[in-house]
């Protein structure tokens, strides 16, 4: 009797395709959510900048708010890219012992990394020519400003050689705390020796790769937690930047702002899909997959605070091999900077250039475009892109205190600068592993955000053949299933 007047129990099918159902209802994708992270950190940095600070020296609750939540994200974020960094070149070390063209895959990253730069220099240079952005200013001389920090080509050199194991650096601050930081540089020529040297032991050492493979899978699961919660740490960033900077400033630079925008863009949506499809690739299809690391990109304004979401959309979206992506990407996070060491120092430089009334020679030219092709190796140690400006000026003989005149946009530009950083960082290993044959055509043509955070393929890293065949069935499965959805 109660067998017949009960309801019926849904299957399990059922059930799984109905909790499916609510939560594709309660989450959009990856990227839609950074999207409606912009715009609601836009409004509440405009709110936080209409109430105003509350003293000279101290911002309102809101944009305290605002500024912790997005630093304490990009925290998270930096903390994980050590251990990222050196377990996953440890790991592609150990995988690259079955391909043959490792070195020739390395030669033809670098090679890849300086003809994107040429390309976008000759943009930079062009644009400031015909531009004239210092010519059409009405900012101020600043002859009294230095540049806190400076580059210079050695370097380069003090940038490789790492102080400590961990490629650790401390300094102390204005009240005498010490802080420390990392070299992305220095980690990765770390852990190039190391694998290396692990290759050569052989099997005593077979137990230390297997284990940098499990320690590995543990960290990336860490980090997928961490960039879950990028759309929260998008509105603090985004917001604090609205509400500290605003746009007040961009009318006295606004030819130069312009011009770089512009060169950003020309690279971004000109040049980049210009490369993909010479090569073969679908232009819809990268931006597809590697839009969640420039979304991020473009509101953290840090190429190492983006590494770990560049590296996991260069795999998992755009079908690049973990054994060849996770030395690529790390590689361009700290050399490959189309944006802050090609196009930026290019245009900042002829700028400074026509505000003294300062000519340049095609000498002058020529150094511009080698500096910027090689000079971002030579800031690697270093971080942003006022380093490379100086490395430009001083190399170029222009007075360092150009820089003053154009620091009052620079946070406005740096975002844009990052964005096509980071976008460079994942085209290239896209182009090289197309070029070389070893793409993943099948996930490159199912790029999505949606399925960014599946977690199909984490199980397949510790064993070298084996990872590489079930991650082909995994692929497939993941293809047929998260495209559909």
């Amino acid at each position: 009797m109660s067998d017949s007047t009960s309801p019926r129990q849904p299957t399990a099918d059922e059930a799984a395709s109905t909790s499916t159902a609510r939560r594709r209802l309660r989450f959009p994708s990856f990227g839609t959510q950074i999207i409606i992270a912009l715009v609601l950190g836009v409004a509440l940095g405009y709110v936080a900048r209409e109430m105003g600070p509350v003293d000279d020296s101290t911002p309102n609750w809101l944009t305290d708010v605002l500024g912790t939540i997005g630093s304490s994200f990009i925290n998270l974020l930096r903390a994980v890219v050590p251990p990222l960094v050196f377990l996953a070149i440890v790991a592609s070390i150990a995988n690259l012992r079955q391909v043959t063209n490792a070195a020739r895959l390395a030669g033809q990253t670098l090679l890849w990394f300086a003809i994107t730069a040429l390309i976008a220099v000759a943009i930079g240079i062009t644009l400031g020519l015909v531009l004239q952005p210092g010519n059409a200013t009405s900012v101020s001389a600043s002859p009294d400003y230095e540049p806190g920090s400076t580059g210079s080509w050695t370097d380069f050199l003090v940038g490789l050689l790492p102080t400590n194991v961990l490629g650790l650096e401390g300094s102390a601050g204005e009240t005498g705390e010490v802080g420390f930081s990392f070299n992305v540089l220095q980690i990765v020529v770390i852990a190039l020796v190391v694998g290396i040297a692990a290759l050569k032991v052989g099997k005593p050492a077979e137990p230390f790769l297997t284990f940098s493979a499990s320690a590995l899978a543990v960290v990336q699961k860490v980090l997928w937690w961490i960039i879950r919660l990028a759309p929260i740490g998008t509105v603090g960033l985004i917001g604090r930047a609205v509400a500290t900077y605003g746009w007040d400033l961009v009318p006295t630079l606004g030819m130069f702002t312009v011009a770089i925008y512009a060169g950003l863009a020309l690279v971004l949506f000109v040049v980049y899909p210009v490369l993909l499809a010479t090569n073969g690739l679908a232009v819809g299809q990268y931006f597809r997959g590697a839009w969640p690391a420039i979304q991020l990109a473009f509101v953290s304004r840090s190429s190492i605070g983006t590494l770990p979401l560049t590296q996991r959309v260069t795999e998992r979206n755009l079908g690049v091999p973990r054994s060849y992506a996770s030395f690529a990407v790390p590689l361009g996070a700290t050399t490959k900077m189309d944006g802050c060491a090609a196009i930026y120092p290019a245009v900042a430089a002829i700028f400074v250039a026509q505000f003294y009334d300062i000519p340049l020679s095609i000498t002058d030219y020529l150094l511009i475009v080698f500096v910027s092709v090689v000079g971002s190796a030579a800031t690697a140690g270093l971080t942003g892109a006022t380093v490379m400006l100086t490395l430009t000026l001083s190399t170029l003989g222009l007075p360092l205190e150009g820089v003053g005149l154009l620091i009052a946009v620079d946070a406005i530009l740096d975002m844009g600068r990052t964005a096509v950083n980071v976008a460079g960082q994942a085209l290239v290993p896209t182009i090289v592993a197309k070029r070389e044959g070893i793409l993943d055509r099948a996930r490159y043509d199912a790029a999505s955000a949606q399925d960014l955070f599946s977690d199909d393929e984490v199980p397949d890293e510790i064993d070298g053949e084996a990872r590489a065949t079930t991650a082909g069935a995994d692929r497939e499965t993941a293809g047929a299933g998260t495209t559909r959805a």
